[in-house]
């Protein structure tokens, strides 16, 4: 067996494999090509039991009295004809639901499930992790025994997980600017802010053309404000992640006297929040440094971008403060990003789609005269 193998060039096991396949029948008996062996292809269920598993789905499909001819169905038809096939064994449920669909037999598709876009990736730098984004939102609603009502202003960063809470009886924009200025002062600011749609961050909705005192704060910073779309969830998904967590750690985990006390607990719960994510938030996108000398001034013109997450109607038209903009006849009830420049005085309609979270191309350009009117306190 050694000089053979040495003379093929193949290993002395692969002659002795041979030779024991040839067993001691003759040499032109023997079937030289192989058998299919392995533990898995004695154990298959043979190509006549799956054209025979076919033949039945066919046929219950159109003659079953119940209308089934699912796996179940054909498992319950072959015991009862078991003696009449001849067959020894019966394949389980689950054998026969898996021989359905390998040869493709299953009326029923799933679901596609492609992988989520990356964080921020509506906004290139943000999705790059060039620039941090601060999102932030109202919890409403919550009353302290005895009456008193709370609400409470959260806020996290999206790349850093940098949290932020604060209590108050009623949460004003007054109250969200000195909160936002106090948080940023000792943080830093970020690149881009990220609200709902509430009046208290992007002004009154009764008139078009309204930028509120949040905004124009942003706005003076050079934070590019950024309002989510509408009563649609994926963009938010990050503070309403907090929130929740907000509410189960703090508010629903202990009996609260007062405003106060509900305030001291949410801000040792901030603290520890910080320490746990102390190196997620040093790997973080850096942040800015508001200067000492700052002072926010409502009655200056406005510059800089705010962006609107929309999605278009039927027609292909956008809703966008307070007035209505044609975008595209072939891109309707789809999402687009529009980018107010003031500064440039324009609107900049992206296409955006989850799938292609890299595919943003520009579908219109508007011209925009930003509002000269003074702002009122």
């Amino acid at each position: 067996m050694r000089s053979v193998a040495a003379r093929f060039g193949v290993s002395l096991r692969t002659v002795q494999r041979w030779v024991a396949h040839a067993g001691q029948a003759r040499l032109d008996r023997v079937d030289w090509s192989g058998r299919r062996g392995g533990r898995r292809e004695a154990q298959a269920t043979s190509s006549d039991v799956e054209e025979l598993v076919l033949e039945l789905r066919r046929e219950l499909r159109e003659s079953s009295d119940l209308g089934e001819f699912g796996a179940a169905a054909i498992h319950r038809e072959l015991v009862e004809r078991q003696d009449t096939l001849g067959l020894e064994r019966i394949p389980s449920v689950r054998t026969i639901g898996r021989i359905l669909e390998r040869r493709g037999a299953l009326d029923g598709r799933r679901r596609t499930r492609r992988p989520p876009p990356p964080r921020g990736w509506y906004l290139r730098d943000v999705r790059e992790q060039r620039a941090e984004l601060d999102s932030f939102d109202i919890v409403e609603g919550l009353v302290i025994k005895g009456g008193t009502p709370v609400e409470v202003l959260n806020g996290i960063s999206l790349h850093g997980g940098l949290t932020a809470s604060w209590g108050n009886t009623r949460i004003t924009s007054k109250i969200t600017v000195q909160n936002l200025l106090a948080h940023w002062r000792t943080y830093g600011y970020p690149d881009y802010a990220q609200f709902d749609n509430d009046t208290i961050f992007q002004g009154a909705h009764q008139w078009p053309d309204s930028f509120g005192r949040v905004t124009r704060m942003c706005l003076q910073l050079g934070v590019t404000v950024v309002f989510a779309l509408p009563r649609e969830t994926g963009f938010q998904a990050a503070i309403e992640s907090y929130n929740g967590r907000w509410q189960t750690k703090v508010w629903h985990r202990n009996q609260h006297a007062s405003v106060d006390e509900l305030a001291e607990r949410s801000a040792r719960y901030v603290a520890a929040s910080h320490r746990r994510s102390a190196s997620r938030i040093e790997a973080a996108p850096s942040r800015w440094l508001i200067p000492e000398d700052w002072t926010l001034d409502l009655s200056r013109p406005l510059e800089g971008t705010v962006v609107y997450l929309r999605r278009t109607d039927d027609r292909g038209h956008v809703q966008l403060l307070g007035h209505d903009y044609f975008v595209a006849r072939n891109w309707c009830h789809r999402l687009v990003r529009c980018d107010v420049d003031l500064t440039a005085g324009e609107i900049r309609i992206h296409q955006l789609r989850r799938r292609a979270p890299h595919v943003q191309p520009l579908l219109r350009t508007i011209a925009y005269e930003p509002p000269t009117k003074r702002f009122k306190e």
